[in-house]
């Protein structure tokens, strides 16, 4: 599906990431992973190569411009081009609470790293793209991206701008053959979950109609997809894979 292909993964050294660049692997895409764990990436990225993989770790804070201009430089010196990304990292919650009760340094972080990392990225990654003639680029947003939630201020604001940043890079380089699309994950079963308490977890079950918690393969699966040229035809748009909770409304 993605063979010979050249794919950069922030936020890759564990969970979602992890799940998605072994998927990108298993479509015969080349790897670049990418995170601020370099302990963590270089292990994963150990295991990919012995598969028989073609993987390069790059540890990146995108909240530093400098580091984003090393990681896409590291990626061209690697394997000469850029077909497509998956910028996924995240960070910068707070615990929930009203918005005046929120500190600047919380929000800022969130900011940092969810919405100005992504921008960081996608601006590195456009140009490297147009020079092989396009590419595919999958934004990770959440469900709070597209509906308000109570009490996350930081984390819903800046999920809500990477999903309005991908429409409007869709718009401008649709003609150019880049295409951007965002996903919008609902509750998904992380490594971050399996700290919850367990009647949490159960809570969280209960209110979703598939009634299941989703898994990080599925998330992949949907990101490779959209990388490939099956999508062909889809840019700014945002995918929802929540088991149906949005549909209802919860």
């Amino acid at each position: 599906m993605l063979a010979g292909k050249v794919a950069v993964l922030t936020g890759a050294s564990r969970g979602i990431g992890e799940a998605t660049a072994e998927a990108f692997v298993a479509a015969g895409a080349r790897v670049v992973l990418a995170a601020r764990d370099a302990q963590a990436l270089e292990a994963l990225a150990a295991r990919l190569r012995a598969r028989g993989a073609d993987a390069l770790a790059v540890a990146t804070d995108v909240t530093d411009p400098d580091a984003v201009a090393r990681l896409h430089e590291a990626a061209m010196a690697k394997f000469g081009r850029i077909d497509v990304a998956f910028n996924n990292a995240a960070g910068g919650g707070h615990r929930p609470a009203p918005l005046a009760d929120v500190s600047l340094e919380e929000f800022e972080s969130a900011y940092r790293v969810n919405l100005r990392g992504t921008f960081l990225c996608m601006k590195h990654q456009i140009p490297l793209m147009l020079q092989n003639g396009g590419g595919a680029i999958v934004n990770m947003s959440s469900t709070a991206g597209v509906r308000g939630l109570a009490g996350l201020t930081a984390y819903s604001t800046t999920k809500h701008g990477i999903v309005g940043l991908t429409r409007v890079a869709a718009l401008d380089y649709a003609d150019r053959n880049v295409r951007v699309n965002v996903l919008a994950p609902g509750t998904i079963d992380t490594y971050k979950l399996a700290q919850v308490p367990p009647e949490r977890r159960e809570w969280m079950r209960a209110r979703i109609p598939a009634g299941r918690l989703g898994t990080p393969k599925e998330i992949a699966d949907a990101v490779v997809w959209l990388a490939s040229d099956q999508a062909a035809y889809i840019t700014g748009a945002t995918i929802v894979i929540d088991g149906g909770r949005l549909a209802g409304g919860a």
